[in-house]
C-alpha cells in the first residue's frame, strides 16, 4: 500500500513567484482556477499546494514554478502526467487524474511510462539534428564550428548564469545618464580606451587599436548598435576571467569553436549589460512583451529586445518561455534559440507556411500568426521584416525579419496575441518536409522520409504523389 503524500506547506514559495511575475492575487488565482481566499490561504499556510494546484503551476508558469514542491515524489507526478498527456503522442492519452492514480496503484509502470517517454523525446530530438545535418549538407561526424557553438548555447538554455548576474551588477555600477557616454566614460577611466567616429562605407562598424588603445566607431551608426559595440568592447575587459572560464568549461572540439565562443559570450554580455535581467524581466511583465516599448525604454534595437526575451532563463526567476530566430532572405535561419517545444533543428527556415517568410519580405510591418505543429502545439507568432542600411549605393542593404514567439498557453502575457482568437483556426505548419507526417498540405516540397510514394496517373492534384 503506497504512503500518503507529505502535505506540501510552501506557501511562501507561491508568494514569492506571484510578486517575482508582479501579479496581483485575483491575477495569479484566475491563471490557477482557484478562488482569490483559498490562494491567499494557500500564501499563508493556511492550506496545504495540493495536486492540483502544483499542475496548474506546472502549465502556467513552467520555468518559474520548478522549485516549488521540488520535492522527488512530486517530481515523478508531474513527469508522469507530461507522459500521460503529451498530445505529440495521439493515441490513448490519459487523463490528470488517471495518470495520477496510476502513479499511486502501479509507481513501477508509472515510472517505467516515464523513462519510455523520455526516451522516446531524445529520440525525436536525434531525428531533428540529422534532419539538420541533412540540410545542410555536411557529412562529417563533427560538427562545424558555428553549429558546436549554436549547439552550446541551446544547450545551456540561452542563459549564462555567471556572466549574466556580473553584467547586472556592472548595469548597477555604471554612472546614471545616457547609457552611451557612461560607457565611454568608462572604457576611458577604468580601461584607458578612448572612443572616436570613423567614417566609413558601412563595411566596417567598428575597429580597436591596442597600439594607441582607441575604438573607432562608424559615425552612421544608430544609437543602439553604437551603445551595442561600446558594451561589447567594455565587457570583454570586465569579464575576462568569466569568459575565459566558461570557454574552457564548455568542451569544445576545435580551437575555431572556442574563438567563436569567445564572440558569443561577448555579444550575450553586451545584451545583458544594456537589458539587466531584473529590470528588463519586470519591464517585460508590466508591458505585456510589447517590443517596440521595451526597445525605446532600454535604448536597444528591435533585434535586441526579441534576442534578450529569450535568455531571461534564470532558474527561480524565468521569464515567459519563448522562441526566437532571425531568417534571411533565402529562408536560411541565422539565430536561433528556443525555450519552448518548438525546435529550431527540426523547423528548420522550410516550412513555407511560417510567417516569417511573408516578413521578410515586407519591411517595417509585424505580421501575427497563430500555427499549430503537427504534434497539435500551437504557437503564437510575431514576425517583422527589417532592412540594415548598407552605409553605401555601391553595397545593397542587409534584409531579414525576426520572429519571436510563445505557446498559445501563454497568450494573456503576448500583446500580439491580442487580436487572435483564443482556441480559433490556426495555420498548420511543419517540420522539414523529410520529417514532417502531413498528408493534406500543399506547399509540400518532397515526401517524408521512409515513406511510400503513390501515384495515380488518371489524378492530378498540387502535389503529384500521395504517401502511407
Amino acid at each position: 500500500m503506497s504512503q500518503p503524500r507529505r502535505r506540501l506547506f510552501e506557501g511562501f514559495r507561491l508568494r514569492d513567484l506571484r510578486r517575482r511575475l508582479v501579479l496581483s492575487q485575483s491575477a495569479m488565482a484566475a491563471r490557477l482556477g482557484i478562488s482569490v481566499p483559498y490562494l491567499s490561504q494557500i500564501e499563508n499556510n493556511g492550506r496545504p499546494i495540493t495536486d492540483v494546484v502544483l499542475l496548474a503551476l506546472a502549465r502556467e508558469f513552467p520555468m518559474e514554478a520548478a522549485d516549488i514542491g521540488a520535492e522527488a515524489e512530486t517530481s515523478t507526478l508531474l513527469r508522469t502526467i507530461d507522459a500521460a498527456t503529451d498530445t505529440s503522442i495521439p493515441a490513448h492519452a490519459l487523463s490528470e487524474p488517471d495518470a495520477r492514480r496510476g502513479l499511486e496503484q502501479q509507481p513501477l509502470l508509472a515510472r517505467r511510462l516515464v523513462a519510455v517517454h523520455e526516451a522516446w523525446r531524445r529520440s525525436q530530438e536525434q531525428l531533428r539534428v540529422l534532419d539538420d545535418r541533412f540540410d545542410s549538407g555536411s557529412s562529417d561526424a563533427a560538427p562545424l564550428p558555428w553549429e558546436e557553438v549554436r549547439d552550446w548555447f541551446q544547450a545551456e538554455g540561452n542563459y549564462i548564469d555567471a556572466i549574466d548576474r556580473s553584467a547586472e551588477a556592472l548595469a548597477d555600477a555604471i554612472d546614471e545618464g545616457p547609457i552611451t557616454q557612461a560607457l565611454e566614460d568608462r572604457l576611458r577611466r577604468w580601461h584607458g580606451v578612448g572612443v572616436i567616429g570613423e567614417d566609413s562605407d558601412g563595411s566596417q562598424l567598428s575597429r580597436f587599436d591596442e597600439a594607441t588603445r582607441t575604438l573607432a566607431l562608424n559615425s552612421g551608426l544608430p544609437p543602439e548598435s553604437r551603445a551595442f559595440l561600446l558594451a561589447h568592447r567594455l565587457v570583454r575587459y570586465e569579464f575576462a576571467n568569466e569568459m575565459r572560464h566558461v570557454v574552457a568549461e564548455a568542451g569544445l572540439a576545435s580551437q575555431a569553436s572556442r574563438e567563436l565562443l569567445s564572440v558569443g559570450l561577448a555579444n550575450y554580455a553586451a545584451g545583458a549589460l544594456l537589458m539587466p535581467y531584473g529590470q528588463f524581466r519586470a519591464r517585460a511583465h508590466e508591458v505585456r512583451h510589447d517590443i517596440d516599448r521595451l526597445r525605446q525604454r532600454f535604448g536597444v534595437s528591435f533585434e535586441q529586445a526579441c534576442h534578450r526575451l529569450s535568455t531571461l532563463q534564470r532558474p527561480g526567476a524565468a521569464g515567459l518561455p519563448f522562441f526566437f530566430c532571425r531568417v534571411d532572405m533565402a529562408g536560411n535561419i541565422t539565430k536561433r534559440h528556443s525555450a519552448t517545444r518548438l525546435q529550431f533543428a527540426a523547423l528548420g527556415g522550410a516550412c513555407p507556411l511560417w510567417i516569417v517568410h511573408e516578413a521578410v519580405a515586407i519591411p517595417d510591418r509585424i505580421l501575427v500568426q497563430l500555427a499549430e505543429m503537427p504534434d497539435g502545439t500551437r504557437y503564437v507568432s510575431m514576425a517583422k521584416g527589417l532592412v540594415k542600411p548598407s552605409g553605401s549605393y555601391a553595397r545593397p542593404p542587409r534584409r531579414y525579419a525576426v520572429a519571436l514567439g510563445c505557446e498559445e498557453a501563454h497568450a494573456a502575457d503576448f500583446v500580439y496575441a491580442d487580436d487572435l482568437r483564443p482556441g480559433g483556426p490556426a495555420t498548420p505548419i511543419g517540420a522539414s518536409c523529410r520529417i514532417c507526417p502531413r498528408t493534406d498540405c500543399d506547399q509540400r516540397a518532397f515526401p517524408p522520409a521512409g515513406s511510400v510514394i503513390e501515384i495515380d496517373a488518371d489524378r492530378r492534384s498540387v502535389v503529384p504523389y500521395a504517401f502511407r
